[in-house]
């Protein structure tokens, strides 16, 4: 994993720990575009559904012009674990970034995949 990879992580991680108090906000991502800039999300739940961070991650960066994310990370449970896009997210993320890595992992051993990559989900998945 690259330096920018592991300060992506702590990104989505402080936002976890800072934003993501409640049932309504349970899950934060955090993207970077291949020059840098680095957007964050927090999931939006909700009884009649919700918006997963990744998707909030994405309309974030939407609104500043971005058309290409390089990298995603998604971090749970107040940033103690990193979880994987849950299927509708990936087909999101497939759909609009198909060359994007996503860091996946415990957090003792994160590492980088093609979003292609990405094992079946088994129903877990990160579920904001």
């Amino acid at each position: 994993m690259r330096d920018t990879d592991r300060a992506l992580v702590q990104a989505a991680t402080a936002v976890s720990k800072l934003r993501c108090r409640s049932q309504h906000h349970t899950v934060a991502s955090a993207a970077r575009t291949a020059d840098g800039r680095v957007f964050t999300g927090v999931n939006v739940q909700h009884a009649t559904g919700g918006a997963c961070a990744e998707l909030v991650v994405i309309g974030t960066a939407a609104t500043q012009g971005v058309t290409a994310l390089e990298t995603i990370v998604t971090v749970a449970d107040r940033g103690r674990e990193v979880v994987a896009p849950c299927d509708r997210c990936r087909q999101v993320l497939r759909d609009y970034f198909p060359q994007l890595r996503v860091v996946v992992g415990p957090m003792d051993a994160l590492r980088v995949v093609p979003l292609g990559e990405l094992p079946a989900e088994t129903g877990s998945g990160s579920a904001g």
